[in-house]
């Protein structure tokens, strides 16, 4: 491979010839070969974004020449329509700061923009009134921004959308109720539906209420939150900038020492994405269990087979959205952890694990969007329900017993119940024999659909 010298304030640098990076970006990657990760696609681009918001600022308060800026801006559109990957080689395990990935953008687009004939500066020009310490927590929000506004918030919404659906189609089925994994009081599908319903717009609320938070952008505060070497009103016309250009509206942050030196908003953003994936996990679990069997297990519901289950055993079909969903939803657990610790790292007035928090935070918002649409498509909108194992069980279920607590007592209602355990038959019949009501009357009191609906 050949190569090309490039300088930088430590000295000299053997660089790929085709690379449009430079010495410095060149020197992290020789001092990271740690996981072979980069940071994810969407960081890269919101840090491009910045660049590109940042000139037109600066243009607009004649703090760069025209020139100058708009090569910077058409520079960064190039590759923003480009495979820009490839010229962003830095591992995530680099220095805390995302330094190192900064100057990676700034020394890319100087190379680009210098190509139309006008010298472009990375430090000087493409980096004007910003810094490391306030970009990196700045591309960090844009990308989880437009990641939660334009991937999440429309996944959640489909998926409640089919719950929705699903719920008006089978929810008249009545099915036997489960507290500790035991048999209990009846309730209809179309209420399990909706509980689940529940859960997805609890989280969709708690996520749009974070949404101003994330989009308060730490631009502006420069090195250590004084907004050195920024114009004073660089930040309010940077976020005026991005917020036409990715029609989301991103506020300076209420106070840039916060912003610089702690991650409490992404912290908080990735608690909200934690309480996502432990209800999706607890959704796939339940449906994991309600698909059980089909001889053996609960078989309530038959979910779309949708790949052969065993290499070993012929005929064999496994529920492998739900499985998928759950190991998503444990991975986005895993994550927030590393981003709790990551959070905790916000020495005097920088965080040093930026380039973790935006990895772990950006890899669960994606890995959420992709399980919710799918657990809608592939799981929910597609499953059959079992209406003769559901009401087999019913009619075996000798829990029903307890709405007659009113009328002969706890004490003779758990003598029923065991009896009718103990000789595997209906609770109504034994029911007929242990007490003056009627069948008829029993038949009313025990009935499930009534049952489910409260009683009455």
């Amino acid at each position: 491979m050949s190569n090309r010298l490039e300088r930088d304030s430590m000295g000299e640098m053997a660089v790929p010839a085709d690379a449009l990076y430079g010495a410095q970006t060149q020197r992290a990657v020789l001092n990271f070969p740690v996981s072979g990760q980069r940071l994810p696609e969407g960081f890269i681009a919101a840090l491009i974004m910045l660049k590109q918001a940042a000139a037109r600022a600066n243009l607009g308060l004649g703090l760069l020449p025209a020139p100058i800026a708009q090569a910077i801006d058409q520079a960064a559109q190039q590759l923003l329509e480009s495979d820009f990957m490839p010229h962003f080689p830095l591992d995530v395990f680099q220095t805390g700061s995302g330094t190192s990935s900064n100057m990676n953008a700034n020394e890319v687009l100087a190379t680009l923009a210098s190509r139309s004939g006008v010298a472009v500066s990375a430090n000087d020009h493409v980096n004007y009134g910003q810094s490391s310490n306030d970009a990196i927590p700045t591309a960090i929000h844009i990308a989880a921004s437009l990641a939660l506004h334009q991937q999440l918030l429309p996944a959640l919404e489909h998926l409640t959308a089919t719950l929705q659906k699903k719920s008006e189609q089978v929810g008249h089925h009545v099915k036997t109720g489960r507290t500790h994994l035991m048999d209990a009081m009846p309730v209809r599908l179309g209420q399990v539906l909706d509980g689940w319903q529940a859960q997805i717009r609890a989280q969709i609320a708690q996520l749009q209420s974070l949404q101003p938070r994330i989009q308060g952008l730490a631009q502006g505060g420069t090195a250590v939150g004084t907004g050195i070497n920024a114009h004073p009103d660089f930040s309010l016309a940077f976020c005026d900038v991005l917020s036409e250009r990715c029609n989301l509206r991103f506020t300076p942050a209420p106070d840039f020492f916060a912003a610089l030196g702690s991650q409490d908003a992404a912290v908080a953003l990735s608690g909200a994405l934690r309480g996502l994936a432990v209800s999706l996990m607890k959704i796939a679990n339940d449906l994991r269990w309600m698909n059980s069997g089909p001889l053996a297990g609960l078989a309530e519901i038959e979910l779309e087979a949708l790949q052969p289950g065993s290499s070993i055993m012929p005929g064999k079909v496994n529920p492998v959205i739900p499985e998928s969903v759950a190991m998503v939803a444990a991975q986005v657990i895993g994550n927030d952890a590393a981003i709790t610790i990551a959070g905790q790292s916000g020495n005097f007035e920088l965080n040093v694990m930026l380039p973790l928090v935006a990895r772990n935070l950006l890899e669960s918002l994606s890995l959420l969007s992709n399980a919710c649409r799918l657990l809608a498509d592939k799981a929910i909108a597609s499953f059959k329900v079992n209406e003769d194992q559901l009401q087999h069980a019913l009619a075996r279920n000798p829990i029903l017993v307890t709405a007659l607590n009113p009328l002969i007592g706890y004490a003779k209602a758990a003598d029923i119940a065991k009896q009718a355990y103990k000789e595997k038959r209906p609770v109504i019949d034994v029911a007929v024999e242990q007490t003056d009501l009627s069948r008829d009357e029993l038949l009313s009191l025990l009935d499930p659909a009534k049952l489910a609906d409260g009683g009455l």
